[in-house]
């Protein structure tokens, strides 16, 4: 691994212009996973100098989403940290300063073009089939020109002096060596003319005043890598491990997974956004799971808990080939991970889904059911579905249910009534004492287990599907169990 001896200061630097998603949360888990190897630091750097996408509430659901999977930065603008502030609109001047630094030294120039006439320069080139860019209008301009016009109070932008001849050479960790002509490069702006650095600027000084070691990002920053190198080159900075992470495909693997996707992957109870992901009833350890193979060269089927990754991690695994989002994996990987869950901890973790579809929750009867759904359980919300009849006084089978197969209405109430029989005999309702009995009843009417066990599954729990049914009803209770036998009873011999 590269600089593996080397404690990594590594940075994620998001937006606030959105939900949190997935490959923010990789580009996370990537940087966590290399401090954590190496006995790094993790930064978060929120970079909103974007103030007409800023969003209220991005910076927090991301410092809230970091902490929900588990990993935390060790420095950033909710915990602190010595090379702060971690906003930049509060780093206003150290921009300003180091824009001028570039100008001074030749790098960069002033440039006072309005937009009216950048539009018209653009059209123009579109006219003439030309790729949009910057005609170099200011790049010759006196300094003492320059600096009059600033002094006038005329609007400005800075913007990198971009060589026209030659080509820039850049190393990305995972494709190497990529070379560019430059001119194809444009001079693109370094300082807005409000006196907001572009990210350009802010993220390379950051990086450089952060001390960065590696920087993970997103691929679609390839098309201005070049400029990104000139811009450290030009200070004489030394440059950090550039590694650019792959895309994410659509879950059909033809096209960019984008947000319009996400919409419709919710409908289907999927969300490419972690704070939808946890409503939905995922899991941290499933997600990071998940993610951390989207990119990471191996094998996509390995179960490994955060303390697993961070020993198997080396950048040289990463890949940089195209991710397919694949929830059906999401699902194997979350469902793997509740069964790695104490039961105490998969009861806590189920337990706010039953409080908020209303049900009166009792600790007792919560740790009893854990054991016995824990199999069935994809996601947490499903214990719902396979456990909301402990907690229910009463359940309402539907009355076709009650009939088994093969069978009428008329004979499956005798069944009924001979199991309600036995239990009413039984000192206590459990495996041990109620499954024998049963199997004896089974026999003696010549019938299949699941025909009798398929209409008390039904009457006790008020579905098809359900945890072990003698187990289920031991938890439940052989007072209701009764009452709702009976109540089947009755409802068979209304149909017969």
């Amino acid at each position: 691994m590269t600089n593996s001896l080397k404690p990594a200061r590594v940075r994620m630097a998001p937006s606030p212009t959105g939900h949190f998603h997935l490959g923010s949360a990789r580009t996370a888990l990537y940087n966590y996973l290399l401090a954590r190897k190496t006995g790094g630091q993790f930064i978060l750097r929120i970079e909103d100098t974007d103030r007409k996408r800023f969003v209220e509430g991005a910076e927090e659901e991301i410092f809230d989403s970091l902490n929900w999977l588990g990993i935390p930065p060790d420095e950033g603008p909710h915990v602190g940290g010595h090379y702060g502030p971690y906003r930049q609109t509060e780093r206003r001047d150290i921009y300003l300063e180091h824009a001028w630094i570039l100008v001074e030294k030749g790098f960069a120039f002033p440039c006072f073009c309005t937009p009216e006439e950048l539009a018209k320069v653009r059209q123009e080139q579109q006219e003439r089939k030309q790729n949009p860019h910057y005609s170099g209008k200011c790049r010759a301009l006196d300094p003492t020109e320059a600096a009059r016009r600033i002094e006038a109070g005329e609007n400005y932008v800075i913007r990198f002096k971009m060589p026209y001849e030659g080509t820039t050479t850049t190393h990305d960790h995972l494709r190497g060596a990529i070379v560019t002509e430059n001119r194809y490069l444009d001079d693109f702006v370094l300082l807005k003319s409000d006196g907001l650095p572009t990210y350009h600027l802010a993220a390379m000084v950051d990086d450089h005043l952060m001390d960065i070691t590696h920087v993970f990002r997103g691929s679609e920053w390839l098309a201005t890598f070049p400029l990104h190198v000139q811009i450290v080159r030009a200070f004489g900075w030394d440059e950090p491990v550039w590694v650019h992470l792959s895309v994410f495909l659509k879950p059909s693997g033809k096209g960019k997974m984008s947000k319009r996707e996400g919409a419709e992957a919710l409908k289907d109870g999927h969300s490419i956004f972690v704070k939808d992901l946890e409503q939905l009833g995922y899991i941290p350890e499933g997600v990071l799971n998940w993610i951390a193979l989207m990119g990471w060269g191996v094998a996509e089927d390995d179960v490994m808990s955060l303390e697993q990754m961070i020993e198997r991690f080396d950048v040289d695994h990463l890949t940089p080939s195209p991710a397919g989002v694949n929830f059906a994996k999401l699902d194997h990987f979350n469902g793997a991970h509740i069964r790695l869950l104490p039961t105490e901890e998969l009861a806590a973790r189920i337990k706010p889904f039953y409080l908020r579809a209303g049900y009166s929750v009792d600790e007792p009867t919560l740790l009893a059911i854990t054991p016995l759904i824990r199999e069935r359980l994809v996601t947490l919300d499903d214990c719902l579905a396979f456990g909301g009849f402990f907690f229910q006084e009463t359940v309402e089978p539907k009355p076709e249910e009650l009939i088994a197969k093969g069978l009428d209405a008329k004979r499956s109430a005798e069944i009924a009534r001979k199991a309600y029989e036995i239990f009413s005999g039984l000192p206590e309702i459990s495996h041990e004492t109620a499954e024998p009995p049963l199997r004896e009843l089974v026999e003696e009417l010549e019938l299949k287990p699941n025909q009798v066990f398929g209409i008390l599954r039904v009457a006790v729990t008020g579905q098809t599907v359900s945890p072990p049914l003698f187990e289920s009803m031991e938890v439940i209770g052989k007072e209701m169990v009764l009452a709702r036998v009976r109540n089947a009873i009755e409802i068979l011999e209304k149909m017969g």
